[in-house]
């Protein structure tokens, strides 16, 4: 079966995780997709001690995660032959993607003004960590601090009495892979249409607040209840909060419609005496009794374990889940039913459980998901289909401006 992106060509120029997020995920879609690397290798593979996992190739899930489908390549582009190779590349390419911050692309002659004069109908896909305008524009820039601290999420998204959650490394990351996906996509779309490329940017900061807009906008009307951080107790529908659960689990329920669903909760708690408590119901009378009925709902939940609660949201129809760990997410019967996980094997012979990408297509078979290649793996083979000569490419090797398979640990 012919996949999407079948005959489309991604030369890959990125580090870390959100630009090669976006490249791996064109690579399920069929691309052929080519990530360069400088003779040191992308960062993410010398990570292992942030993860807790073994360090090397042997066993490297984390570079998998983000470059699984691609043939890697090492060039060191800061040499004449080296940066020859790569704009041999960029010549029958149709997408280039990189996260190299402006000032290093345009000394490189990288960027996109640059390039769109050779490479008219290149689309250019770019990460940045603040955008390309205003005055952040050439700051480095990470998902812990451009989208989860400067970008709103941190700084709200805990308890008043608390302090700051620690950022799960890559979530932002990930959220702007896709975006940027999408906008190659189109950008794509329109290049075969029109002869024309685009330079598609995406920025963790932006992302960030678009991922924030819907709270973004009610912060401006003042209302105590939309000021965060915030405590839990003061939240304007207590039907949107977590409580804990006898067998101390956290249960996050979700019912918007605090009016619609408040008959219907009260039984599920064994308070059908709250039926029509002018107190709680309806929800502008709640307002001036946010912490006593907050009290209410803690302390009745807490009478029950996580199975127990579970079953009786199931009974009423009401939505919920556990706040699980990931621990539990690997275990999860609806993450395998979904295809959401698979295994890989490693070169040391350890099976791995791996996330799949989360767009699911329905006559478009997705590959199998392989280990990310080695540092280097591919490079013989990538620089002899653009031409060159196997002594060509000794020479390239030997003098420091490409490297052949590099194992890592």
């Amino acid at each position: 079966m012919t996949k999407p992106l079948a005959g489309v060509k991604v030369v890959e120029l990125a580090t870390f995780i959100a630009g090669p997020c976006c490249a791996r995920f064109l690579a399920d879609l069929g691309a052929d997709v080519i990530k360069i690397e400088s003779p040191k290798g992308d960062p993410l593979r010398y990570t292992a001690v942030n993860e807790g996992r073994p360090y090397g190739d042997a066993e490297d899930t984390s570079f998998t995660l983000e470059n699984t489908g691609k043939r890697c390549v090492t060039l060191n582009t800061k040499t004449e032959n080296g940066k020859a190779a790569l704009e041999k590349l960029l010549a029958s390419a149709d997408v280039f993607i990189t996260n190299i911050r402006p000032n290093g692309l345009k000394r490189a002659g990288l960027d996109y003004e640059t390039l769109k004069q050779k490479y008219p109908k290149l689309v250019f896909g770019y990460v940045s960590g603040y955008g390309e305008k205003g005055p952040a524009r050439d700051l480095p820039g990470f998902d812990y601090t451009a989208f989860f601290a400067r970008g709103g999420v941190m700084g709200t998204m805990y308890d008043v009495d608390a302090k700051p959650m620690t950022p799960v490394a890559g979530f932002g990351d990930h959220q702007v892979g896709m975006y940027l996906a999408a906008g190659i996509l189109a950008a794509l779309y329109r290049a075969r249409e029109t002869g024309k490329g685009d330079q598609v940017t995406v920025s963790l900061f932006h992302s960030a607040i678009w991922d924030i807009g819907l709270y973004l906008q009610c912060n401006q009307y003042g209302d105590s209840s939309t000021q965060w951080p915030i405590s839990q107790k003061k939240i304007a529908n207590q039907f949107q909060v977590p409580h804990k659960t006898k067998d101390d689990q956290w249960i996050m329920m979700s019912m918007p419609q605090y009016d619609a669903m408040y008959d219907r909760f009260m039984p599920v708690i064994e308070r059908e005496d709250l039926i029509g408590d002018p107190r709680f119901y309806p929800q502008t009378a709640l307002q001036d009794h946010l912490e006593e009925f907050y009290e209410i709902i803690h302390q009745e939940v807490a009478k029950y374990t996580k199975d127990e609660f579970c079953s009786r949201m199931d009974a009423a129809d009401l939505p919920y889940a556990v706040c699980q760990t990931w621990n539990q997410v690997l275990e999860d019967p609806q993450a395998w039913g979904a295809d959401c996980l698979t295994k890989v094997t490693f070169p040391n012979g350890k099976e791995r459980t791996m996330v799949r990408t989360p767009v699911v297509f329905t006559d478009t078979e997705m590959p199998e998901y392989e280990r990310g290649h080695f540092l280097g793996e591919d490079t013989r083979a990538v620089l002899a289909q653009l031409g060159y000569s196997q002594a060509q490419i000794d020479a390239m090797i030997a003098a420091g401006e490409a490297t052949d398979v590099t194992r890592i640990g």
